[in-house]
């Protein structure tokens, strides 16, 4: 493994940990260089489907991207990095379960909304404004009075 700081090839574990539900390993490693500490997370490589775009385009699935969303409609809100990772294994977890090839980009976006409706509301507004785009006020409040219930 490289080290992020000085890029010397030689580093040693100094912890290893799984996580909570067994998705991933953790791992403290420390340069033998450098002697600074990094940690590396090591996740089984699995096939996602493909994504498909409203405008028929087709692209890879893409965790940055879903990482992106997520931090965006969370910014300045009380959630920890934890709770974001954790809703990102779930949307992982429901798209390999449906054993699909394809999914269009509005089931993920529909899972995303899930996830931030349960983690909070204020981003979960925040995402739908964007992703539902509303023609008008009237559409934004249903959504802020559904919230309120």
């Amino acid at each position: 493994m490289r080290c992020p700081f000085c890029a010397h090839t030689e580093t040693q574990v100094v912890d290893t940990r799984a996580s909570d539900d067994g998705a991933f390993v953790r791992r403290r490693r420390q340069c033998g260089h450098c002697a600074k500490r990094f940690t590396t997370y090591e996740r089984p490589d699995v096939s996602f489907p493909s994504i498909v775009k409203k405008d028929g385009r087709r692209v890879p699935y893409a965790r940055g991207k879903l990482q992106a969303s997520l931090d965006l409609a969370l910014r300045k809100r009380p959630v920890s990095t934890e709770q974001i990772d954790a809703a990102i294994e779930r949307i992982e977890e429901k798209l390999l379960n449906t054993a699909a090839r394809e999914v269009p980009s509005s089931r993920i976006g529909e899972l995303v909304m899930r996830e931030l409706k349960k983690l909070d509301k204020v981003a979960y507004v925040r995402f739908a404004s964007v992703y539902r785009s509303f023609e008008d006020i009237d559409e934004f409040r249903a959504l802020v009075d559904e919230v309120r219930r």
